[in-house]
C-alpha cells in the first residue's frame, strides 16, 4: 500500500472501530460536515444538541475508503466550481 494508508496501532483509542484492519489516515472524517457523506452514521443529542454519529462508519477506514473520500471531495469541489462560474456569468449579465 502506498500514502493512502496508515495504521496507528499506538493510538491511544485503537482500535476505535470493530474491523480487522483500520485505515487511520481519515482520523476524523473530512466528510463529517456533509449530509451526502454516503456513511452510515446517525444522529443523535448530545448537549442538546443534535450531532452526527459516526461511531459505527467504517467506510473511511477501509479499503476503498480512501478513494470514496477523495472522489468525494472532488465531485463536491467540482461542483462548487461549476456553481461559481455560473454565480460569476450572471453577474456579469446583470450589470
Amino acid at each position: 500500500m502506498g500514502c493512502e494508508y496508515f495504521e496507528n496501532r499506538d493510538c491511544e483509542y485503537y482500535p476505535c472501530h470493530k474491523a480487522e484492519r483500520i485505515n487511520c489516515l481519515f482520523c476524523f472524517c473530512p466528510l463529517y460536515d456533509r449530509d451526502d457523506c454516503g456513511g452510515n452514521c446517525r444522529e443523535i443529542v448530545s448537549g442538546g444538541k443534535t450531532v452526527k454519529d459516526c461511531s459505527e462508519c467504517l467506510l473511511p477506514h477501509t479499503e476503498g475508503g480512501y478513494e470514496y473520500v477523495i472522489n468525494k471531495l472532488r465531485s463536491s469541489e467540482e461542483s462548487s466550481e461549476r456553481s461559481e462560474k455560473v454565480e460569476t456569468k450572471n453577474k456579469r449579465q446583470c450589470i
